[in-house]
């Protein structure tokens, strides 16, 4: 069921929300979803976070790592399920389909970086009294919004021996959290009188850590050297270990409903967890496919897709390679066929009409909350610089499939034309020639620390990316 031509006032009385068909036992399965995915990113906030659980999840459904497999010489066919891993923040799962692979892959894509505040490389220090972190911000953020929250800080620390620890602080219930501070209403006056953009400044995203001093009261930096101490009992580490850290300070707590209704989620990186996570589990339910399906979770989507572990990088083309060649059917012409051949879901969020906010959205071309799953033909910026733009024949393509399927469905843009824009991995993908579309949740409060999507969406967007790996 589509909602293709109608907007606004019309759009709620010709085809009402997704909850209207989900009643009972089926009512019950939107919910039961998206309390598992409440579990998953309230415990997933880094991108090595969420790799690391989905190649646990795959692994109990019977998937194998690619790099054994090809140690092994092993031969794969029809049935398959593999998983690669890049750096453990990359991931492509695979079901290996019957048809040749020349004849193209059914692909839905997203990323599992969201923005936060990442420690520098020397970032410790006191003043005043209190230790504190210097942080750079990472992605698109509102500085402002980050300031007076609970925080907590996530991530790894590499030893020069090469050994891991893993740091979590601030989630448990027992744990302290840290956080930035904000000017007194009292004080404020000139802040007040600065643009929303300049009102807390990048250099200005401290985390407080702690105040009280240890040692010698003659000695320098008293407090710091006690939040070292901290650090090295409960972790190990040392100052010089910061420079080996990728370390990131993200909202402390977990996903809660949202709603008296209970009908939305808040929680912190909806964008793009939500769709990487219902593109998994749109995944899990393949077994034997005619064309091999493909999930793909990318970093770096939120700056700019670069490095060795962004949708750049050459990893998915190398391990196309890889996979055609354990199927014994690799040549350099039948790889750029299956990328050619192949057709994609850019599994990224798009913007949800907002009552509050309703001047930046065009009415008859936006997605709201609990209307399903939401395809943004193109993204980009003013005369959609930067975006892909999606064939129509690709797009009728998916009408059929999801009409077949029962998925509730609505198309949107980014926002008024000139009001601003985004972009996603799409374009990448679509140089291979592929057709590519981006399709994903709405959100309230994209980019925020604390984002807002309906359960009916989440719910409705796997069933639309498991339609698209059946019937592509």
């Amino acid at each position: 069921m589509s909602m293709e031509g109608v907007r606004g006032e019309d759009l709620e009385k010709t085809y009402g929300y997704v909850w209207d068909k989900y009643t009972g036992e089926k009512l019950d399965q939107v919910f039961a979803f998206s309390e598992d995915y409440k579990e998953f990113i309230s415990k997933c906030k880094t991108e090595r976070e969420c790799i690391a659980e989905f190649i646990r999840l795959a692994e109990e459904k019977g998937y194998r790592d690619l790099a054994t497999l090809i140690e092994e010489k092993e031969v794969l066919k029809p049935g398959d399920k593999v998983y690669a891993n890049n750096a453990g923040k990359t991931l492509a799962l695979f079901v290996i389909g019957s048809q040749p692979m020349e004849k193209g892959l059914r692909i839905i894509g997203a990323h599992v970086d969201s923005p936060r505040l990442d420690l520098k490389q020397n970032p410790l220090y006191e003043d005043s009294g209190l230790a504190l972190f210097k942080t750079h911000y990472y992605g698109g953020v509102k500085k402002y919004q980050w300031v007076t929250l609970p925080l907590a800080i996530h991530g790894v620390v590499v030893k020069k021996d090469g050994s891991l620890v893993d740091v979590v602080i601030g989630e448990d219930e027992d744990d302290p959290v840290v956080g930035i501070t904000d000017l007194l209403i009292h004080l404020a006056a000139d802040q007040m009188d600065k643009k929303i953009s300049k009102a807390i400044e990048g250099e200005d995203l401290n985390v407080s850590l702690g105040s009280i001093p240890v040692g010698d009261k003659e000695d320098k930096a008293r407090v710091k050297k006690n939040i070292l101490r901290l650090l090295n009992e409960k972790y190990g580490i040392d100052e010089e270990d910061f420079v080996s850290a990728e370390l990131e300070v993200v909202p402390a707590g977990k996903a809660k409903d949202y709603g008296l209704d209970r009908s939305m989620v808040m929680g912190y990186g909806h964008d793009d967890r939500v769709c990487a996570y219902t593109s998994f589990k749109a995944l899990m339910d393949m077994e034997n496919p005619d064309k091999t399906c493909v999930a793909l979770m990318v970093d770096k989507e939120e700056i700019g897709s670069v490095g060795a572990t962004g949708m750049t990088s050459r990893f998915f083309e190398n391990t196309m390679a890889e996979i055609m060649n354990l199927t014994g059917d690799y040549s350099e012409l039948k790889l750029r066929r299956c990328l050619a051949n192949s057709k994609m879901l850019s599994g990224d969020v798009s913007v949800a009409h907002d009552p509050n906010h309703p001047s930046v959205t065009e009415p008859r071309n936006t997605a709201y909350l609990g209307k399903g799953m939401t395809f943004n033909k193109y993204t980009g910026v003013r005369g959609k610089s930067g975006s892909n733009d999606a064939n129509p024949e690709f797009m009728a393509q998916l009408r059929a499939i999801m009409e077949k399927h029962d998925v509730m469905w609505q198309t949107s843009e980014l926002g008024k034309v000139d009001q601003g824009g985004g972009g996603t991995i799409a374009y990448i993908l679509a140089e291979y020639g592929m057709d590519v579309i981006d399709c994903g949740v709405a959100l309230h409060n994209m980019h925020a620390p604390w984002e807002v999507a309906s359960k009916a969406d989440i719910y409705e967007t796997m069933r639309g990316y498991r339609a698209f790996l059946l019937e592509a």
